[in-house]
């Protein structure tokens, strides 16, 4: 991965014994496009599906987290991306696996990460004048009883 992306791409990469010895992969938000597209491309990865992603508030950062599978292999693997919770942004994955649409529109609904390069980035569970994201842990609604 850093020799087709850059040295900087990957922060960080382990063996996760608790979710079947799955690989995890953090990458650099900077660098995610192009790491998306090798994962896709890579004649060995071959990640051509995304199973899911989510969106987690880890109180000092938020991160995606998104699940790829390769259905040629049936490898699976575990890719996070992190970023800031002041101005949160991550490249959209929509342009390479398509499936990320919608999932992408919800964790810019609950927890308010742009994704620059989304189709129609625009809330999906939350009225449009709704203040706020729901899911960050930090969260206060403006009525407390709802």
């Amino acid at each position: 991965m850093k020799a087709d992306v850059g040295e900087d791409a990957v922060v960080d990469a382990f063996i996760n014994e608790k979710d079947g010895h799955r690989p995890y992969v953090v990458i650099n938000s900077r660098r995610w496009t192009e790491a998306a597209l090798t994962l896709r491309d890579h004649e060995e990865l071959q990640c051509n599906y995304l199973r899911n992603l989510s969106g987690v508030d880890q109180e000092t950062h938020l991160e995606v987290v998104y699940h790829l599978l390769s259905l040629g292999s049936r490898r699976e693997y575990c890719v996070k991306v992190k970023t800031d919770r002041d101005q949160p942004s991550i490249p959209s994955a929509t342009p390479i696996w398509p499936t990320a649409n919608w999932n992408e529109r919800e964790v810019y609904d609950l927890l308010g990460i742009d994704f620059p390069g989304h189709p129609d980035l625009r809330r999906i569970m939350m009225p449009d004048d709704w203040v706020g994201h729901p899911l960050r842990k930090d969260y206060e609604p403006l009525d407390p009883e709802v």
